[in-house]
């Protein structure tokens, strides 16, 4: 039996004095490692950070049914090693592995966490979400994209094109995010268009709004199990 894909649209945390709340949380509820790398960044990044990862551990310790505390942070990046503040998404829980695997993305303020329970061994996943305003500047196409990929924006304009420059463009990224390798490699080498590994989020299913283009990676086709 596939895997099953457990997704989660998480909105964004704009209210007046968003910025205090999320910090007096993360202080209360993120590890060491967690809280230096948010302290290092500008506020607006760090309050998308810090809503991420708050967001992140509350879905992972619901899945484990556990409280969030019980859960010890542990990226794994496959560049710089496990036990960092990137790469990978993961946790430890009472000293060992947790059996979840997570992804995380991040647009227009919103939050998009995936997660699979009890994976198979070597089992990766990865998941994006793209806001198409974020698509529409020249040279796009020819930067992002490989020939098949453009051939099939042809025809299209305006809010269609920006629409499905971004689809293509979250399937990049989750397909990246479950490689590990991000964008060190030319995104127009990455060819995702018929890619059996990964499949469009519609909104129905990931609880986004419906103009963000959404998408999953998974190392073994998912059956779908939506929880929004």
């Amino acid at each position: 039996m596939a895997s099953q894909l457990i997704v989660r649209a998480v909105p964004p945390f704009d209210a007046p004095g968003a910025a205090g709340v999320l910090e007096s949380a993360a202080r209360e509820r993120l590890d060491d490692v967690e809280l230096a790398r948010a302290w290092g960044m500008e506020p607006v990044p760090r309050a998308a950070f810090l809503a991420g990862r708050l967001a992140q551990r509350r879905f992972a310790a619901e899945l484990l049914e556990v409280p969030p505390s019980d859960l010890a942070t542990a990226y794994d990046c496959p560049r710089c090693g496990p036990g960092l503040s990137h790469g990978r998404p993961g946790y430890t829980l009472a000293g060992a592995p947790a059996p979840l695997l997570l992804s995380l993305s991040r647009s227009a303020g919103w939050v998009l966490l995936a997660a699979v329970r009890d994976p198979a061994p070597g089992q990766r996943l990865g998941v994006d979400v793209q806001d198409p305003a974020g698509t529409d500047f020249d040279g796009f196409d020819e930067v992002a994209l490989g020939p098949a990929e453009r051939r099939s924006l042809r025809g299209l304009a305006a809010r269609e094109l920006m629409t499905g420059r971004a689809r293509l463009w979250a399937r990049k990224e989750a397909w990246l995010k479950l490689c590990g390798t991000g964008l060190r490699v030319s995104p127009d080498m990455v060819q995702v268009l018929d890619h059996p590994g990964i499949r469009d989020l519609p909104s129905a299913e990931s609880g986004l709004p419906a103009h963000l283009a959404a998408a999953a990676a998974l190392s073994g086709l998912p059956e779908r199990d939506s929880r929004l």
